[in-house]
């Protein structure tokens, strides 16, 4: 059996698009009663955003939405704001993700809802944060890569600004949301309390670039772009070989020695430009040229073989259709299938006692629990 850890723990998800919706599927997934709160005109935005599509509703929100109740609440009405707090009163957690000022407007921001349920742990996810200049602008993932930096260190010297391919910001905001809420949860074992939790978009983009940016303020200097490289470590990067191009992290003084024996040049680990690691960085583009033609004498397998062979670390490109297929994914059973919809996805990257947790259901038709939830009206 599937294990459940958050079993009896009651969410309310008042959110739409990726953010909220993939915190709330986290916690579904292990074990929480995760009620989605739509809006009756349409719902959550993202059940139109396709192809593919499953039914009528696209894939990303079969994804983020699987294993949930889920009601209709017109938030404009106040009978329906009335309806939310009651919801609430019984609630653990409360994670939302509406346009910035709309919850205060509607009269559903923390304050009222703690008011409401003074247990509960309420969970903000806001564009670039709950204060500051711009804390009313809107934010989508690429907005916030663009503001937060990530395009300008993404890609090779000579690139445009380059996106990063997955909803990242979406995605970290996501988690330290769950993260947030589930020390919230432990602060109340002892307090009695609820909290209110604010993550933003913006921070996430901020905590990715954690590394070049901590470097700028120390040295003032702006980071090149490496493309696939390290900017602290060479050679640390994808390069072409005969047929299909392969990853090799050579990252430490005994892994370059090794690195150096496999592909054939043990003299460049003698070679006084080559010696440490802050000479490889410092000569990276001689060491970097010197390597290509070498590794593109053979193919893959080869490479693969030898640098495997040698303790190198190294791994292929792979496309999507490689990855699906490849025996690791496999072993691990991370892809995993939703119930009563014939579709599989990626499921939650935590085990319990070797255990995954499992999806319970598909994402909720718009409004399908309705009557058992909410009151006659």
């Amino acid at each position: 059996m599937a294990p459940t850890p958050l079993a009896g723990l009651k969410v309310l998800e008042v959110g739409q698009a990726v953010a909220a919706p993939l915190a709330g599927m986290i916690l579904a997934e292990l074990g929480a009663e995760v009620i989605k709160v739509e809006k009756p005109d349409g719902g959550d935005d993202a059940r139109l955003w396709g192809p593919p599509w499953v039914g009528d509703t696209g894939m990303s929100f079969q994804a983020y939405n699987r294993g949930k109740k889920g009601v209709t609440l017109d938030l404009k009405s106040a009978a329906d704001v009335a309806v939310l707090k009651t919801l609430a009163q019984d609630a653990d957690v409360l994670i939302q993700n509406l346009r910035p000022g709309v919850v205060e407007e509607l009269g559903v921001g923390p304050e009222a809802m703690l008011a409401a349920n003074p247990r509960l742990v309420y969970c903000s996810i806001w564009a670039f944060g709950y204060t500051g200049p711009l804390k009313l602008a809107p934010g989508f993932d690429p907005l916030l890569q663009a503001y937060g930096a990530m395009l300008s260190i993404t890609g090779g010297p000579d690139d445009p600004p380059t996106f990063a391919g997955a909803a990242i910001n979406d995605k970290a905001t996501a988690m330290w949301c769950v993260i947030g809420a589930l020390a919230a949860l432990r602060q109340r074992d002892s307090t009695g309390k609820g909290c209110i939790i604010d993550t933003s978009l913006f921070e996430s983009a901020v905590a990715w670039v954690e590394t070049p940016l901590n470097g700028y303020l120390a040295s003032g200097k702006m980071p090149a772009r490496h493309g696939t490289g390290s900017a602290n470590l060479v050679p640390y990067q994808t390069f072409d070989t005969a047929d299909r191009p392969i990853c090799v992290a050579a990252g430490n003084q005994r892994l370059w020695v090794k690195f150096c024996a496999a592909a054939g040049h043990p003299e460049w680990a003698e070679e006084a430009r080559f010696g440490t690691g802050r000479d490889r960085t410092a000569n990276r583009d001689a060491l970097v040229a010197a390597i290509r033609p070498v590794l593109l004498a053979h193919g893959r397998d080869h490479w693969m073989a030898a640098f495997g062979k040698a303790g190198v670390p190294c791994a292929p490109v792979n496309d999507l259709a490689e990855l699906a297929e490849t025996p690791q994914l496999k072993a691990v059973e991370l892809l995993t299938e939703v119930p009563g919809k014939g579709i599989r996805v990626v499921g939650v990257p935590i085990s319990f006692d070797r255990q995954r947790p499992r999806p319970r259901g598909a994402a909720p038709e718009l409004g399908q629990d309705n009557d058992a939830l909410l009151p006659k009206r």
